[in-house]
């Protein structure tokens, strides 16, 4: 099919409240519509094929990339978004190549050691505007990314780029009206962002001997229904990792299944009959159920006690974290180590730096490091 089969297609088969590409608001920057890709097909490709999204190979999801060659990073994780989106916007009758670039996408803006990396450059940023790993995705798609001698950025649609301002107050493009919620499609991709983080870092947990398996099932009702599930599909598996990677996996299934079943009756029971009219609901058309979400709420306070806060992970993220400390010093005391081209974007040195700090790959920062001088701290 060509782009005007896809949107035909769209306009027929998708949901009345989803997005649809001939609907679009457009670019920032107009552009000739691409003759076979719709234009957030055009938005995912564009998002694939830039430096930032390479870079998340080399960022640290919950482990420090160098600690070993199994866990995820944020581009497996970024893929692993992807995979449930596809599953629940295919499910849904929603937007898939919308989903598929705003999970794509979601993570481009995170700095090196995960979410310590980010409260580090929050508190170095407190005096000149902050730092959001959220808000530094936009900046990149909208800035940093360039791609093209007419435009700063990716030049994304502006469906792709209000999916991507997570936490922000969400107005209509055209009116500037404040909206309840944000589309369907970044409702949707938001979801799949939490249940693949959950199942990977219960996975990854498990495997490198934070998480005890067994020990869980007494204490989450969601993972003992989980290895339940697993049990019953391979009877004959005594406990062991198998088992637990089974079990992992019918964790995912169930959530998503949640996701699916709850977000049905919900789309069946709307009078939105528009992407617009869904944003101004009541309430959230995606969703898990009420007790699904519960038990999703507990294991999330589980995970934080028991593996995301445990020193045989954090002490790893705060030797790094010192490192990446000294080297954003070090980098402001010595201006001609930050290339030129992030200063022509920035309201100050302190952005300019942190625009670059940011980008850095954990390895990166290492590297950086011993060129300053600065002495790795670990």
């Amino acid at each position: 099919m060509d782009r005007l089969d896809k949107e035909a297609y769209e306009l027929e088969h998708l949901h009345p409240a989803a997005s649809h590409s001939a609907n679009s608001v457009g670019r920032a920057f107009d552009e000739i519509p691409d003759a076979w890709r719709t234009r957030f097909e055009r938005d995912r490709d564009r998002v694939i094929h830039c430096s930032a999204f390479r870079r998340l190979m080399y960022k640290t999801q919950v482990f420090i990339n160098h600690v070993g060659d199994n866990q995820r990073t944020r581009l497996t994780h970024s893929l692993e978004v992807l995979q449930v989106s596809r599953s629940l916007a295919s499910a849904l009758d929603m937007n898939e190549p919308l989903c598929e670039v705003v999970a794509l996408a979601h993570d481009l803006g995170h700095p090196p050691y995960g979410h310590s990396g980010e409260v580090l450059l929050n508190e170095k940023m407190k005096d000149h505007g902050g730092f959001a790993h959220n808000r530094q995705s936009l900046r990149i798609v909208n800035i940093l990314e360039t791609r093209s001698p007419d435009y700063l950025g990716l030049n994304l649609t502006e469906e792709t780029k209000s999916c991507l301002r997570k936490h922000e107050v969400v107005t209509d493009t055209e009116t500037g009206a404040r909206l309840r919620f944000p589309l369907l499609e970044a409702q949707l991709v938001d979801l799949a962002d939490s249940t693949a983080y959950h199942y990977h870092d219960v996975d990854d947990g498990i495997r490198e001997g934070i998480l005890d398996p067994v020990k869980m099932m007494d204490d989450l009702e969601i993972w003992a229904t989980a290895v339940a599930g697993a049990r019953k599909r391979h009877p004959e598996e005594g406990e062991g990792s198998l088992l637990w990677r089974r079990a992992a996996n019918e964790l995912l299934g169930v959530a998503i299944a949640d996701v699916r079943v709850e977000s049905k009756k919900r789309l069946a029971a709307t009078e939105a009959k528009s992407a617009r009219e869904a944003q101004a609901c009541d309430g959230r058309l995606i969703g898990h159920s009420e007790a699904f979400q519960s038990q999703v709420a507990l294991l999330h306070k589980y995970m934080y006690e028991n593996m995301y806060y445990k020193e045989e992970v954090n002490w790893h993220v705060r030797r790094a974290t010192e490192l990446l400390d000294k080297v954003f010093d070090a980098l402001l005391n010595k201006l001609d180590a930050v290339p030129q081209r992030f200063f022509e974007n920035a309201d100050s040195d302190h952005r300019a730096v942190c625009d670059y700090v940011s980008g850095m790959t954990d390895r990166y920062v290492d590297a950086v490091g011993k060129e300053l001088g600065v002495l790795p701290a670990y």
